[in-house]
């Protein structure tokens, strides 16, 4: 059965016969975060997929691994295109870098999840948390429950993290 739910607005679906997703979703659902682990090489992937990146196996098993990184990256929209999301502009979209296998398999490589920037409640976060986070930044993940089966990972502040001065894009 396929998992879907609407997220503001819009209708977001896994189909069934997508395993790899459907097993990363259920995972997050019980607001537990797994990524696979290849078993021939031993490294993790993001996102999901059927073969590994790094040395092409299929074989993979779900490990549990903390939500928990440094802002990589970032983009800010601040002129919505979804109706549902205007109301909620600026919002951020963050590429976390995940303190989970860093310079592996070869320095400068690391995981790194996508996400939104949320509240502590996995809400999208007000334009006063959105202008706090930026390169740098700690976030530990949180989820948004959407439907039975169905949660997003999302990205919060760390409020027990040493926060240092993110950078943040110059603003006009």
């Amino acid at each position: 059965m396929p998992l879907e739910a609407d997220y503001l607005g819009m209708n977001l679906r896994v189909e069934d016969n997508d395993g790899d997703n459907i097993a990363y979703f259920n995972y997050c659902a019980e607001h537990d975060f797994h990524l696979q682990r290849c078993n021939a090489c031993e490294l993790l992937v993001y996102p999901p997929r059927s073969a590994c990146p790094w040395c092409a196996a299929a074989d993979f098993r779900w490990d549990a691994v903390p939500g928990a990184g440094t802002v990589h990256s970032y983009g800010e929209v601040h002129h919505a295109i979804q109706p549902s999301f205007r109301e909620h502009t600026p919002y951020q979209i963050l590429l976390v870098e995940l303190d989970t296998q860093r310079d592996a398999p070869e320095e400068g490589i690391a995981l790194r999840v996508a996400g939104n920037t949320a509240t502590p409640e996995g809400d999208l976060a007000p334009p006063d948390v959105v202008a706090k986070v930026g390169i740098g930044s700690r976030m530990r993940m949180v989820f948004k429950d959407l439907g039975p089966g169905l949660s997003l990972p999302m990205w919060t502040l760390d409020e027990d993290a040493e926060q240092p001065e993110p950078w943040r894009y110059p603003e006009d």
